[in-house]
Protein backbone atom coordinates (compact mmCIF):
# COMPACT_ATOMS: atom_id res chain seq x y z
CA UNK A 1 0.00 0.00 0.00
CA UNK A 2 1.73 2.97 -1.14
CA UNK A 3 2.83 5.81 1.59
CA UNK A 4 1.62 8.45 -0.84
CA UNK A 5 -2.89 8.18 -0.16
CA UNK A 6 -4.27 5.38 0.87
CA UNK A 7 -7.07 6.79 -1.33
CA UNK A 8 -5.22 8.27 -4.50
CA UNK A 9 -6.02 4.84 -6.92
CA UNK A 10 -9.63 4.64 -5.54
CA UNK A 11 -12.84 6.36 -6.01
CA UNK A 12 -12.86 8.76 -3.12
CA UNK A 13 -9.05 10.60 -5.25
CA UNK A 14 -11.11 13.78 -6.54
CA UNK A 15 -10.13 15.63 -3.45
CA UNK A 16 -6.68 17.28 -2.57
CA UNK A 17 -4.48 18.75 0.15
CA UNK A 18 -6.74 21.29 1.66
CA UNK A 19 -5.60 24.94 0.91
CA UNK A 20 -6.02 25.48 5.13
CA UNK A 21 -5.55 22.05 6.80
CA UNK A 22 -5.85 23.94 10.36
CA UNK A 23 -9.44 24.29 9.40
CA UNK A 24 -9.78 20.90 7.98
CA UNK A 25 -9.05 19.39 11.69
CA UNK A 26 -11.29 21.97 13.08
CA UNK A 27 -13.88 20.02 10.53
CA UNK A 28 -13.25 16.78 12.01
CA UNK A 29 -12.95 17.71 15.26
CA UNK A 30 -16.44 19.41 14.95
CA UNK A 31 -17.97 17.00 12.84
CA UNK A 32 -16.90 13.77 14.62
CA UNK A 33 -18.02 15.07 17.99
CA UNK A 34 -21.09 16.66 16.83
CA UNK A 35 -22.73 13.41 15.62
CA UNK A 36 -21.82 11.15 18.92
CA UNK A 37 -22.15 14.31 21.56
CA UNK A 38 -25.84 14.79 20.11
CA UNK A 39 -26.87 10.71 20.25
CA UNK A 40 -25.50 10.66 23.33
CA UNK A 41 -27.01 13.54 25.18
CA UNK A 42 -30.70 12.79 24.02
CA UNK A 43 -30.16 9.32 25.34
CA UNK A 44 -29.26 10.92 28.85
CA UNK A 45 -32.19 13.65 28.61
CA UNK A 46 -34.84 11.68 27.06
CA UNK A 47 -36.87 11.49 30.11
CA UNK A 48 -36.32 15.30 30.81
CA UNK A 49 -37.43 15.84 27.08
CA UNK A 50 -40.69 13.61 27.62
CA UNK A 51 -41.39 16.11 30.97
CA UNK A 52 -40.68 19.69 29.12
CA UNK A 53 -42.66 18.64 25.73
CA UNK A 54 -45.25 16.41 27.79
CA UNK A 55 -44.85 13.42 25.71
CA UNK A 56 -45.81 9.64 26.76
CA UNK A 57 -43.71 7.07 26.87
CA UNK A 58 -44.20 5.57 23.91
CA UNK A 59 -43.59 9.23 22.21
CA UNK A 60 -40.55 9.15 23.71
CA UNK A 61 -39.83 5.66 22.74
CA UNK A 62 -40.45 6.56 19.08
CA UNK A 63 -38.78 10.32 18.90
CA UNK A 64 -36.01 8.53 20.09
CA UNK A 65 -36.36 5.45 17.46
CA UNK A 66 -36.98 7.67 14.94
CA UNK A 67 -33.71 9.96 15.34
CA UNK A 68 -31.54 7.21 15.04
CA UNK A 69 -33.46 5.36 12.41
CA UNK A 70 -32.57 7.83 9.98
CA UNK A 71 -28.70 8.05 10.96
CA UNK A 72 -28.71 4.80 9.98
CA UNK A 73 -30.68 5.30 6.74
CA UNK A 74 -28.28 7.73 5.24
CA UNK A 75 -24.42 6.75 6.59
CA UNK A 76 -23.60 3.87 4.68
CA UNK A 77 -24.48 6.21 1.28
CA UNK A 78 -21.91 9.01 2.68
CA UNK A 79 -18.63 8.02 1.44
CA UNK A 80 -20.55 7.65 -1.92
CA UNK A 81 -22.35 11.14 -1.67
CA UNK A 82 -18.96 12.88 -1.03
CA UNK A 83 -17.01 11.03 -4.05
CA UNK A 84 -19.97 11.99 -6.54
CA UNK A 85 -20.86 15.41 -5.41
CA UNK A 86 -17.80 16.77 -3.36
CA UNK A 87 -17.45 17.11 0.33
CA UNK A 88 -18.54 20.95 0.43
CA UNK A 89 -22.07 20.00 -1.11
CA UNK A 90 -22.37 17.06 1.67
CA UNK A 91 -21.39 18.90 4.12
CA UNK A 92 -21.75 22.69 3.78
CA UNK A 93 -25.46 23.38 2.55
CA UNK A 94 -26.41 20.41 5.62
CA UNK A 95 -24.89 22.01 8.10
CA UNK A 96 -27.00 24.98 7.77
CA UNK A 97 -29.42 23.09 7.86
CA UNK A 98 -28.98 21.10 10.91
CA UNK A 99 -28.66 24.67 12.43
CA UNK A 100 -32.37 25.63 11.79
CA UNK A 101 -33.71 22.55 12.26
CA UNK A 102 -31.85 22.27 16.03
CA UNK A 103 -32.99 25.84 16.69
CA UNK A 104 -36.58 24.64 15.89
CA UNK A 105 -37.37 21.61 17.47
CA UNK A 106 -37.42 23.11 21.08
CA UNK A 107 -39.89 25.72 20.13
CA UNK A 108 -42.32 23.29 18.64
CA UNK A 109 -45.42 21.34 20.97
CA UNK A 110 -46.99 19.13 18.16
CA UNK A 111 -45.45 15.60 18.29
CA UNK A 112 -45.83 15.42 14.37
CA UNK A 113 -43.97 18.28 14.04
CA UNK A 114 -41.89 16.84 16.63
CA UNK A 115 -41.44 13.78 14.79
CA UNK A 116 -40.89 15.02 11.39
CA UNK A 117 -38.12 17.66 12.47
CA UNK A 118 -36.21 14.88 14.65
CA UNK A 119 -36.01 12.68 11.42
CA UNK A 120 -34.56 15.58 9.49
CA UNK A 121 -32.28 16.12 12.30
CA UNK A 122 -31.27 12.44 12.17
CA UNK A 123 -30.64 12.41 8.91
CA UNK A 124 -28.43 14.97 8.87
CA UNK A 125 -26.57 14.27 11.56
CA UNK A 126 -25.82 10.74 10.03
CA UNK A 127 -23.85 12.62 6.83
CA UNK A 128 -21.43 14.27 9.64
CA UNK A 129 -19.12 11.12 11.19
CA UNK A 130 -18.65 9.46 8.01
CA UNK A 131 -18.05 12.81 5.73
CA UNK A 132 -15.38 14.02 8.06
CA UNK A 133 -13.50 10.87 8.21
CA UNK A 134 -12.90 11.21 4.50
CA UNK A 135 -11.57 14.99 5.10
CA UNK A 136 -8.59 13.29 7.07
CA UNK A 137 -7.78 11.11 3.90
CA UNK A 138 -8.64 13.60 1.01
CA UNK A 139 -7.72 17.18 2.36
CA UNK A 140 -4.95 16.37 5.32
CA UNK A 141 -1.29 15.64 4.81
CA UNK A 142 -0.23 12.42 5.36
CA UNK A 143 1.71 13.32 8.95
CA UNK A 144 -1.55 14.49 10.09
CA UNK A 145 -3.37 11.28 9.41
CA UNK A 146 -2.74 9.39 12.72
CA UNK A 147 -3.61 12.76 15.34
CA UNK A 148 -6.77 13.03 13.30
CA UNK A 149 -7.93 9.78 13.30
CA UNK A 150 -7.42 9.59 16.81
CA UNK A 151 -9.59 12.72 17.42
CA UNK A 152 -12.26 10.84 15.00
CA UNK A 153 -12.09 7.94 17.39
CA UNK A 154 -11.80 8.93 20.69
CA UNK A 155 -15.19 11.03 20.11
CA UNK A 156 -17.08 7.83 21.18
CA UNK A 157 -15.24 7.70 25.04
CA UNK A 158 -15.26 11.73 24.90
CA UNK A 159 -19.49 11.59 24.21
CA UNK A 160 -20.10 8.94 26.85
CA UNK A 161 -18.43 10.39 29.49
CA UNK A 162 -18.03 13.78 29.01
CA UNK A 163 -22.28 13.91 27.52
CA UNK A 164 -23.61 12.91 31.36
CA UNK A 165 -22.21 16.36 32.86
CA UNK A 166 -23.50 18.13 30.04
CA UNK A 167 -26.86 16.91 30.40
CA UNK A 168 -27.29 17.97 34.26
CA UNK A 169 -25.57 20.97 33.56
CA UNK A 170 -28.04 22.20 30.38
CA UNK A 171 -30.99 20.66 32.51
CA UNK A 172 -29.92 21.95 35.60
CA UNK A 173 -28.91 25.33 35.16
CA UNK A 174 -29.74 26.81 32.19
CA UNK A 175 -32.50 24.86 30.45
CA UNK A 176 -33.20 21.86 28.73
CA UNK A 177 -33.35 23.28 25.30
CA UNK A 178 -29.71 23.99 24.86
CA UNK A 179 -29.32 20.06 23.99
CA UNK A 180 -30.62 21.67 20.66
CA UNK A 181 -29.95 24.48 20.84
CA UNK A 182 -25.70 24.20 21.03
CA UNK A 183 -26.34 22.52 17.67
CA UNK A 184 -27.34 26.20 16.16
CA UNK A 185 -23.93 27.38 17.05
CA UNK A 186 -21.79 24.62 16.09
CA UNK A 187 -22.95 23.23 12.84
CA UNK A 188 -22.49 26.50 11.13
CA UNK A 189 -19.04 27.10 12.55
CA UNK A 190 -18.38 23.41 10.94
CA UNK A 191 -19.95 24.41 7.42
CA UNK A 192 -17.64 27.64 7.30
CA UNK A 193 -14.35 24.97 8.37
CA UNK A 194 -15.43 22.88 5.73
CA UNK A 195 -15.03 25.35 3.01
CA UNK A 196 -12.33 27.14 4.32
CA UNK A 197 -10.07 23.32 4.43
CA UNK A 198 -11.66 21.37 1.64
CA UNK A 199 -10.77 22.29 -2.16
CA UNK A 200 -13.99 22.98 -4.57
CA UNK A 201 -14.29 19.95 -6.96
CA UNK A 202 -17.33 19.71 -9.43
CA UNK A 203 -19.43 16.91 -9.39
CA UNK A 204 -18.26 13.40 -11.18
CA UNK A 205 -21.06 12.68 -13.49
CA UNK A 206 -20.14 9.74 -14.68
CA UNK A 207 -20.30 8.40 -11.43
CA UNK A 208 -23.68 10.13 -10.55
CA UNK A 209 -24.78 8.59 -14.12
CA UNK A 210 -24.25 5.12 -12.90
CA UNK A 211 -25.30 5.07 -9.61
CA UNK A 212 -26.38 2.20 -8.31
CA UNK A 213 -29.65 3.81 -6.44
CA UNK A 214 -31.32 0.83 -5.93
CA UNK A 215 -28.49 -0.58 -3.93
CA UNK A 216 -28.52 2.45 -1.32
CA UNK A 217 -32.21 2.78 -1.04
CA UNK A 218 -32.52 -0.90 0.06
CA UNK A 219 -29.27 -1.00 1.92
CA UNK A 220 -30.76 2.00 3.84
CA UNK A 221 -34.61 0.92 4.29
CA UNK A 222 -33.21 -2.35 5.47
CA UNK A 223 -30.95 -1.12 8.30
CA UNK A 224 -32.98 1.31 9.92
CA UNK A 225 -36.57 -0.95 9.92
CA UNK A 226 -33.97 -3.62 12.03
CA UNK A 227 -32.64 -1.03 13.97
CA UNK A 228 -36.24 0.14 14.62
CA UNK A 229 -37.53 -3.62 15.80
CA UNK A 230 -33.97 -4.04 17.51
CA UNK A 231 -34.69 -0.60 19.51
CA UNK A 232 -38.27 -1.25 20.03
CA UNK A 233 -37.96 -4.79 20.75
CA UNK A 234 -36.78 -4.98 24.58
CA UNK A 235 -40.22 -2.62 25.38
CA UNK A 236 -42.80 -4.26 23.29
CA UNK A 237 -41.69 -8.03 24.54
CA UNK A 238 -40.01 -8.82 21.33
CA UNK A 239 -41.58 -11.76 19.15
CA UNK A 240 -44.26 -10.98 21.29
CA UNK A 241 -44.95 -7.70 19.25
CA UNK A 242 -46.91 -7.35 15.64
CA UNK A 243 -44.20 -4.00 15.06
CA UNK A 244 -41.02 -5.58 15.90
CA UNK A 245 -41.48 -8.81 14.41
CA UNK A 246 -42.80 -6.06 11.31
CA UNK A 247 -39.23 -4.15 11.45
CA UNK A 248 -37.13 -7.01 11.96
CA UNK A 249 -38.61 -9.29 9.20
CA UNK A 250 -38.95 -6.06 6.51
CA UNK A 251 -35.78 -4.75 7.26
CA UNK A 252 -34.05 -8.00 6.77
CA UNK A 253 -36.45 -8.81 3.24
CA UNK A 254 -34.41 -5.13 2.21
CA UNK A 255 -31.40 -6.06 2.82
CA UNK A 256 -31.62 -9.65 1.72
CA UNK A 257 -32.26 -7.64 -1.85
CA UNK A 258 -29.44 -5.55 -0.87
CA UNK A 259 -27.12 -7.89 -1.60
CA UNK A 260 -29.22 -9.78 -4.25
CA UNK A 261 -28.85 -6.26 -6.23
CA UNK A 262 -25.46 -5.90 -5.79
CA UNK A 263 -24.73 -9.45 -7.74
CA UNK A 264 -27.01 -8.45 -10.52
CA UNK A 265 -26.41 -4.45 -11.44
CA UNK A 266 -23.81 -3.65 -13.59
CA UNK A 267 -22.14 -0.95 -11.56
CA UNK A 268 -22.46 -2.43 -7.69
CA UNK A 269 -22.35 0.49 -5.43
CA UNK A 270 -21.11 -1.96 -2.26
CA UNK A 271 -20.63 -5.10 -3.62
CA UNK A 272 -20.13 -7.76 -0.14
CA UNK A 273 -16.48 -9.36 -1.53
CA UNK A 274 -15.05 -5.93 -0.12
CA UNK A 275 -15.23 -8.08 3.57
CA UNK A 276 -13.55 -11.07 1.82
CA UNK A 277 -10.41 -10.63 4.16
CA UNK A 278 -9.02 -12.24 6.78
CA UNK A 279 -7.95 -9.11 8.94
CA UNK A 280 -11.35 -7.44 7.58
CA UNK A 281 -13.80 -9.94 8.73
CA UNK A 282 -12.14 -9.87 12.34
CA UNK A 283 -11.71 -6.32 12.33
CA UNK A 284 -15.45 -5.95 11.50
CA UNK A 285 -16.34 -8.48 14.30
CA UNK A 286 -14.11 -6.72 16.96
CA UNK A 287 -15.99 -3.47 16.47
CA UNK A 288 -19.15 -5.70 17.31
CA UNK A 289 -17.15 -6.91 20.63
CA UNK A 290 -15.77 -3.56 21.05
CA UNK A 291 -19.34 -2.42 21.30
CA UNK A 292 -20.51 -4.88 23.38
CA UNK A 293 -17.35 -4.71 25.70
CA UNK A 294 -18.03 -1.40 25.95
CA UNK A 295 -21.20 -0.97 27.52
CA UNK A 296 -19.43 -1.53 30.74
CA UNK A 297 -18.87 2.23 30.27
CA UNK A 298 -21.69 3.34 27.98
CA UNK A 299 -24.64 1.65 29.80
CA UNK A 300 -24.02 -0.14 33.04
CA UNK A 301 -22.06 1.70 35.38
CA UNK A 302 -23.97 5.17 34.75
CA UNK A 303 -27.31 3.15 34.90
CA UNK A 304 -26.65 1.62 38.35
CA UNK A 305 -26.03 4.96 39.47
CA UNK A 306 -29.09 6.00 38.78
CA UNK A 307 -31.22 3.55 38.79
CA UNK A 308 -29.74 1.29 42.33
CA UNK A 309 -27.93 4.73 43.88
CA UNK A 310 -30.53 6.80 42.95
CA UNK A 311 -28.03 9.64 41.40
CA UNK A 312 -29.31 12.01 38.45
CA UNK A 313 -26.91 13.08 35.58
CA UNK A 314 -25.85 16.19 37.56
CA UNK A 315 -24.61 14.15 40.51
CA UNK A 316 -22.86 11.13 38.64
CA UNK A 317 -21.34 13.60 35.78
CA UNK A 318 -18.16 14.39 37.75
CA UNK A 319 -16.95 11.07 38.22
CA UNK A 320 -16.76 10.34 34.26
CA UNK A 321 -16.00 14.15 33.72
CA UNK A 322 -12.42 14.16 36.11
CA UNK A 323 -11.68 9.82 35.64
CA UNK A 324 -12.66 9.25 32.10
CA UNK A 325 -12.46 12.65 29.98
CA UNK A 326 -9.52 14.26 31.31
CA UNK A 327 -7.53 10.92 31.85
CA UNK A 328 -7.57 11.14 27.71
CA UNK A 329 -5.77 13.54 26.96
CA UNK A 330 -2.98 10.99 28.54
CA UNK A 331 -4.26 8.06 26.95
CA UNK A 332 -4.81 9.63 23.56
CA UNK A 333 -1.31 10.86 22.82
CA UNK A 334 0.22 7.74 24.07
CA UNK A 335 -1.47 5.53 21.94
CA UNK A 336 -0.95 7.32 19.17
CA UNK A 337 2.55 7.93 20.03
CA UNK A 338 2.42 3.78 20.42
CA UNK A 339 0.97 2.91 17.18
CA UNK A 340 3.86 4.78 15.07
CA UNK A 341 6.44 2.82 17.38
CA UNK A 342 5.02 -0.73 17.63
CA UNK A 343 2.51 -3.20 16.52
CA UNK A 344 -0.89 -1.42 16.15
CA UNK A 345 -2.45 -4.85 17.46
CA UNK A 346 -0.28 -4.65 20.82
CA UNK A 347 -1.91 -1.73 21.54
CA UNK A 348 -5.45 -3.17 20.26
CA UNK A 349 -4.93 -6.03 23.04
CA UNK A 350 -3.51 -3.40 25.51
CA UNK A 351 -7.09 -1.72 25.28
CA UNK A 352 -9.16 -4.89 25.15
CA UNK A 353 -7.54 -6.03 28.29
CA UNK A 354 -8.01 -2.57 30.19
CA UNK A 355 -11.90 -3.39 29.38
CA UNK A 356 -11.93 -6.78 30.25
CA UNK A 357 -10.17 -5.69 33.85
CA UNK A 358 -13.18 -3.32 34.24
CA UNK A 359 -15.99 -5.78 33.91
CA UNK A 360 -14.47 -8.26 36.23
CA UNK A 361 -14.18 -5.28 38.96
CA UNK A 362 -18.13 -4.60 37.72
CA UNK A 363 -18.54 -8.48 38.97
CA UNK A 364 -17.60 -7.16 42.33
CA UNK A 365 -20.86 -4.57 42.78
CA UNK A 366 -23.07 -4.57 45.59
CA UNK A 367 -26.07 -1.93 46.61
CA UNK A 368 -23.67 0.14 48.91
CA UNK A 369 -21.18 1.54 46.05
CA UNK A 370 -20.99 4.83 45.60
CA UNK A 371 -19.17 7.15 43.41
CA UNK A 372 -15.96 6.67 44.83
CA UNK A 373 -16.00 2.97 44.30
CA UNK A 374 -16.24 3.31 40.45
CA UNK A 375 -13.12 5.28 40.13
CA UNK A 376 -11.06 2.09 39.39
CA UNK A 377 -13.62 1.08 36.64
CA UNK A 378 -13.69 4.67 35.06
CA UNK A 379 -9.76 4.98 34.59
CA UNK A 380 -9.71 1.83 33.36
CA UNK A 381 -12.51 2.49 30.85
CA UNK A 382 -10.97 5.68 29.74
CA UNK A 383 -7.64 3.88 29.06
CA UNK A 384 -9.71 1.06 27.15
CA UNK A 385 -11.24 3.88 24.95
CA UNK A 386 -8.05 5.30 23.95
CA UNK A 387 -6.07 2.02 23.47
CA UNK A 388 -9.24 0.37 21.32
CA UNK A 389 -10.82 1.94 18.95
CA UNK A 390 -8.18 3.99 17.24
CA UNK A 391 -5.93 0.87 16.83
CA UNK A 392 -9.45 -0.81 15.54
CA UNK A 393 -9.89 1.82 12.78
CA UNK A 394 -6.37 1.89 11.73
CA UNK A 395 -6.30 -1.99 11.20
CA UNK A 396 -9.01 -1.73 9.53
CA UNK A 397 -7.91 1.20 7.33
CA UNK A 398 -4.62 -1.03 6.57
CA UNK A 399 -6.27 -3.69 5.40
CA UNK A 400 -8.97 -2.49 3.23
CA UNK A 401 -8.72 -2.09 -0.61
CA UNK A 402 -8.00 1.06 -1.65
CA UNK A 403 -9.77 0.64 -4.81
CA UNK A 404 -12.82 0.15 -2.91
CA UNK A 405 -12.94 2.64 -0.73
CA UNK A 406 -16.74 3.83 -0.89
CA UNK A 407 -17.93 0.12 -0.73
CA UNK A 408 -15.85 -0.51 2.40
CA UNK A 409 -17.53 2.70 3.83
CA UNK A 410 -20.77 1.38 3.49
CA UNK A 411 -20.18 -1.31 5.72
CA UNK A 412 -17.86 0.27 8.13
CA UNK A 413 -21.16 2.41 8.78
CA UNK A 414 -23.35 -0.33 9.14
CA UNK A 415 -21.25 -1.95 11.69
CA UNK A 416 -20.35 1.11 13.61
CA UNK A 417 -24.31 1.59 13.99
CA UNK A 418 -25.52 -1.47 13.31
CA UNK A 419 -23.45 -2.94 16.20
CA UNK A 420 -24.18 -0.23 18.77
CA UNK A 421 -27.86 -1.10 18.54
CA UNK A 422 -27.24 -4.40 18.92
CA UNK A 423 -24.88 -4.70 21.59
CA UNK A 424 -27.61 -1.79 23.39
CA UNK A 425 -30.32 -4.01 22.49
CA UNK A 426 -28.77 -7.39 24.10
CA UNK A 427 -27.83 -5.70 27.03
CA UNK A 428 -30.67 -4.08 28.17
CA UNK A 429 -32.47 -7.65 27.56
CA UNK A 430 -30.26 -9.48 29.55
CA UNK A 431 -30.57 -6.71 32.46
CA UNK A 432 -34.23 -7.58 32.01
CA UNK A 433 -34.11 -10.72 31.86
CA UNK A 434 -31.85 -11.79 34.70
CA UNK A 435 -33.29 -9.01 36.93
CA UNK A 436 -37.03 -10.58 36.57
CA UNK A 437 -35.00 -14.32 37.36
CA UNK A 438 -33.58 -12.62 40.65
CA UNK A 439 -36.64 -11.10 41.65
CA UNK A 440 -38.53 -14.36 41.68
CA UNK A 441 -35.39 -16.43 43.87
CA UNK A 442 -35.54 -13.81 46.08
CA UNK A 443 -39.56 -13.35 46.19
CA UNK A 444 -39.24 -17.31 47.17
CA UNK A 445 -37.19 -16.38 50.51
CA UNK A 446 -39.91 -13.54 51.23
CA UNK A 447 -42.51 -15.40 51.93
CA UNK A 448 -45.24 -14.23 54.95
CA UNK A 449 -44.79 -16.02 58.20
CA UNK A 450 -41.43 -16.75 57.66
CA UNK A 451 -39.95 -15.55 60.97
CA UNK A 452 -36.72 -13.96 59.56
CA UNK A 453 -38.92 -11.88 57.20
CA UNK A 454 -41.46 -11.34 60.01
CA UNK A 455 -38.56 -9.50 62.24
CA UNK A 456 -37.72 -7.64 59.25
CA UNK A 457 -41.05 -6.15 58.80
CA UNK A 458 -41.80 -5.40 62.76
CA UNK A 459 -38.17 -3.54 62.60
CA UNK A 460 -39.49 -1.59 59.52
CA UNK A 461 -42.87 -0.78 61.17
CA UNK A 462 -41.77 0.35 64.50
CA UNK A 463 -39.14 3.13 62.40
CA UNK A 464 -42.29 4.26 60.39
CA UNK A 465 -44.32 4.55 64.04
CA UNK A 466 -45.09 7.85 63.46
CA UNK A 467 -47.18 7.66 60.72
CA UNK A 468 -49.87 5.43 61.84
CA UNK A 469 -50.21 1.66 62.78
CA UNK A 470 -51.70 0.83 59.47
CA UNK A 471 -49.57 3.42 57.61
CA UNK A 472 -46.69 1.96 59.08
CA UNK A 473 -47.52 -1.55 58.16
CA UNK A 474 -47.58 -0.41 54.84
CA UNK A 475 -44.59 1.33 54.38
CA UNK A 476 -42.97 -1.55 56.28
CA UNK A 477 -43.60 -3.82 53.18
CA UNK A 478 -43.33 -1.28 50.62
CA UNK A 479 -39.34 -0.88 52.16
CA UNK A 480 -39.37 -5.02 52.05
CA UNK A 481 -40.47 -5.08 48.82
CA UNK A 482 -37.85 -2.06 47.77
CA UNK A 483 -35.01 -3.75 49.09
CA UNK A 484 -35.71 -7.11 47.24
CA UNK A 485 -35.80 -5.05 43.61
CA UNK A 486 -32.69 -3.09 45.07
CA UNK A 487 -31.00 -6.22 45.22
CA UNK A 488 -32.34 -8.26 42.31
CA UNK A 489 -31.09 -4.92 40.08
CA UNK A 490 -27.86 -5.08 41.53
CA UNK A 491 -27.07 -8.97 40.82
CA UNK A 492 -28.63 -8.35 37.03
CA UNK A 493 -25.91 -5.39 36.94
CA UNK A 494 -23.38 -7.97 38.19
CA UNK A 495 -24.49 -10.62 35.28
CA UNK A 496 -23.98 -7.67 32.91
CA UNK A 497 -20.03 -6.74 33.81
CA UNK A 498 -19.84 -10.45 33.23
CA UNK A 499 -21.12 -10.96 30.26
CA UNK A 500 -19.20 -7.65 29.37
CA UNK A 501 -15.77 -9.11 30.71
CA UNK A 502 -16.50 -11.95 28.23
CA UNK A 503 -17.12 -10.09 25.19
CA UNK A 504 -13.76 -8.45 26.03
CA UNK A 505 -12.21 -11.95 26.03
CA UNK A 506 -14.14 -12.56 22.87
CA UNK A 507 -12.88 -9.53 21.28
CA UNK A 508 -9.22 -10.40 22.58
CA UNK A 509 -9.12 -14.16 20.50
CA UNK A 510 -9.91 -12.30 17.54
CA UNK A 511 -7.13 -9.60 17.59
CA UNK A 512 -5.01 -12.26 18.19
CA UNK A 513 -6.21 -14.01 14.77
CA UNK A 514 -5.64 -10.39 13.40
CA UNK A 515 -2.24 -10.91 11.06
CA UNK A 516 0.40 -8.17 10.28
CA UNK A 517 -1.28 -5.56 8.06
CA UNK A 518 1.13 -4.60 4.20
CA UNK A 519 3.42 -1.83 4.60
CA UNK A 520 1.72 1.49 4.61
CA UNK A 521 1.11 4.90 5.82
CA UNK A 522 0.47 3.64 9.23
CA UNK A 523 3.35 0.94 9.47
CA UNK A 524 5.46 1.47 12.70
CA UNK A 525 8.94 2.82 11.76
CA UNK A 526 10.58 2.04 15.41
CA UNK A 527 12.87 4.16 17.15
Amino acid sequence: MSTARIVESGPVSTGGIGPRPLFAVGAVLMGSFLSNFDSRLFAIALPDLRGAQSLSFDQGAWLSTAATASQIFIAPAVAWMATAFGLRRVLGLPSLVYAVVSLLIPLVHSYELMMALSVVHGLLLGIFVPATLLIIFRNLPLRWWLPAISIYAIRVGFSLNFGISVVGFYVDQIGWQWLYWQDALIAPLLGLFVYLGTPPEPVNTPLVKRADWGGMLLLGSGMALIYAGLDQGNRLNWFGSGTVVACLGCGAALVAGFFVNERVVAQPWAHANVLFSRNIGFALLIILLFSLTSLSNSLLAPDFLASVAGLRPEQSGQLFLVYAVLPMLLWVPLSVWLIRRIDVRLVLIAGLAAFCAAGLLGTRLTHAWALGDFVPMVLLQSFGQAFTLLPIVIITLSNSDPQRATAFAAYIQVARLGGAELSVSLMTTWLRVREQLYSNLLGLHVSKGDPLVSGVLSDLTRHFDGAGSGEARQRAVSTLAQIVQREANTLSFIDGFWLAAWFGVAALLCAACIRGAPPGPFTPRGG
